[in-house]
C-alpha cells in the first residue's frame, strides 16, 4: 500500500485472532519505524518494551482497563519515554516527552498497518494510576515513563472504514474565517 492509502485506512483494531504470533523481525520493523519519528532537538527519548507473555497480556485489563482486549492480542508494545533524555525547559515547566512519545506511537501504528496487522493505541500517560501500575508491574526504571500501550495482532474480521473523515470546513487559510 502507498503512504496516503495507509494514512487514510489505518483504524483502531480491538479484536484479534487468538494465538497468532508476530515474528520478532516484524516487531523490530515496527519499532524501527517508531524510532524514525521526529523528536524535539532530536533527543529520541523513547524506549520500547515488547510484551508477549499471555499472563502479562491478560494483566493489562487491570493495569489499564481500556486495554482489556490485549489478552487476545499477539503483543503489546509499551512506548516509553526517558524523562532524563526528553527535551524540556525546567524553568518554564514544560517539556516535549509526550509529544515525542505521540510521534513514535503514530509511526508504530502506521508500521503495524503497513505490515498487515491491526493495532490500537491505549492511553497510559498522563493518567497517574496506570503509569504507576505499569511501571511497578514491569519494573521500569525511575526515569522511564510508560507513555502508550499499543496492542497489536492479526485483525479478526473486516476492519470497517468510515465513509469519510475529510471536512473542508475545518481548513482555514491566512486567517480564521
Amino acid at each position: 500500500m502507498d503512504l496516503m492509502q495507509g494514512l487514510l485506512t489505518r483504524r483502531s483494531v480491538r479484536k484479534y485472532h487468538e494465538n497468532k504470533k508476530i515474528s520478532h523481525h516484524e516487531i523490530k520493523e515496527m519499532i524501527k519505524a517508531a524510532q524514525y519519528a521526529p523528536s524535539a532537538h532530536n533527543t529520541q527519548p523513547w524506549e520500547f518494551l515488547v510484551v508477549e507473555d499471555k499472563e502479562d497480556l491478560a494483566k493489562f485489563r487491570v493495569l489499564q482497563r481500556a486495554s482489556l482486549f490485549a489478552e487476545n492480542a499477539s503483543a503489546v508494545i509499551l512506548v516509553c519515554v526517558d524523562e532524563n533524555k526528553a527535551y524540556k525547559r525546567e524553568k518554564e515547566g514544560w517539556g516535549y516527552a509526550d509529544i515525542d512519545g505521540s510521534a513514535a506511537t503514530m509511526n508504530l501504528l502506521y508500521a503495524a498497518h503497513a505490515l498487515g496487522y491491526g493495532a490500537c493505541w491505549c492511553g497510559c500517560s498522563p493518567m497517574t494510576k496506570p503509569v504507576e501500575d505499569v511501571k511497578a508491574y514491569f519494573k521500569l526504571p525511575e526515569n522511564i515513563r510508560p507513555f502508550s500501550i499499543v496492542v497489536i495482532g492479526e485483525a479478526e474480521g473486516e476492519v470497517k472504514q468510515p465513509e469519510t473523515r475529510y471536512d473542508e470546513t475545518k481548513i482555514h487559510f491566512g486567517k480564521w474565517d
